[in-house]
């Protein structure tokens, strides 16, 4: 916008890429200059949703990664504003830190913030507000404390800072919100200090194919199960039968991700499906033996493998359908 002499910032999505095209050039140069002043060459990488919801492209996201650490190199990744539309958008760097964090294993995600770390209230309207420390789990009470985005300049929040947390921990990657403006905030939290709030990993991280299952892919649609199903799925480590199947929700074609809810309307899981929402429409309740019937032809008699499911427990949990 300053380049271009702009007061504001513009509405539409070719120009908001127009000027994203500007300011990434600008920001690598800034990146670059710092940098060799200790002797660091650095590498940009922009990404977009569709890369991670991809299998293969995913690969080749991490493969590029890789390399470019062995290199000694360090990237500086973005999302890829000039080419991303809304529906392929991660929506804040918050999601997109937390899923290169999985991505290439690290040990370590960092986020800086405007506000210390994540509190028993908002510090900034209430004196009695305690930073807390350490969260073991993800808890719904834990995810009731966040608040909305904190700058004019942010998108973000200690809401997406707490879903960031659930993407690393789940990856397992441990995770610091920290504050920002704190001078050599970096290095208290790479040599261990207590600043901020830590959020541990889990002690079974999930593996690379179910990461991407389970938070690289856009949800196109959502499948209620009855309890029979849900139990099955959550206990019993099973697939998706469509007897199970009460109600089908959104519209996605063959190999789409969806979610699956139990009754309650709580998600318990997600998975790639094996059939259409026009297809499901006309088999949900039925048996398996019952497609060929209904249908004129049958892929699979799941709806979902569990090969291709990932279960996502109480509590914010997230596990291997299998348990594993």
């Amino acid at each position: 916008m300053g380049r271009l002499g702009l007061k504001q910032k513009p509405k539409t999505i070719p120009h908001k890429q127009a000027l994203a095209a500007i300011g990434q050039g600008q920001l690598m140069q800034v990146y670059a200059k710092l940098f060799s002043e200790y002797g660091k060459t650095v590498a940009q990488v922009l990404l977009t949703r569709e890369d991670l919801g991809q299998r293969n492209r995913y690969l080749n996201a991490r493969h590029a990664l890789l390399t470019i650490l062995e290199y000694g190199m360090i990237p500086i990744i973005n999302e890829n504003d000039v080419v991303a539309v809304e529906e392929l958008k991660f929506g804040d760097n918050d999601t997109l830190s937390a899923l290169v964090a999985g991505l290439v294993d690290a040990d370590l995600l960092l986020i800086l913030s405007d506000i210390e770390g994540l509190y028993t209230a908002d510090p900034r309207h209430d004196e009695r507000a305690a930073l807390i420390r350490q969260v073991t789990e993800i808890t719904p009470e834990i995810e009731a404390l966040a608040g909305g985005a904190g700058t004019l300049t942010g998108t973000g929040g200690m809401f997406t800072k707490i879903q960031a947390a659930k993407i690393a921990t789940n990856s397992g990657v441990s995770m610091v919100i920290a504050q920002g403006s704190e001078e050599g905030i970096i290095g208290q939290v790479a040599a261990g200090k207590e600043v901020g709030t830590l959020f541990l990993a889990k002690d079974h991280k999930l593996h690379s194919r179910k990461r991407w299952l389970a938070f690289g892919l856009p949800v196109h649609g959502s499948l209620m199960v009855d309890n029979g199903a849900a139990k099955a799925i959550l206990e019993r480590g099973k697939s998706l039968l469509p007897r199970g199947i009460t109600r089908v929700e959104g519209e996605f074609q063959v190999g789409d991700l969806v979610t699956i809810c139990a009754l309650t309307g709580e998600e318990i899981a997600r998975g790639l499906v094996n059939y259409s929402t026009e297809e499901l429409e006309k088999i949900k309740g039925c048996y398996s033996k019952e497609i060929l019937t209904v249908l004129g032809h049958k892929h699979y008699d799941e709806i979902i493998h569990r090969d291709n499911l990932v279960v996502i427990k109480e509590k914010g949990e997230v596990e291997d359908a299998r348990g594993s």
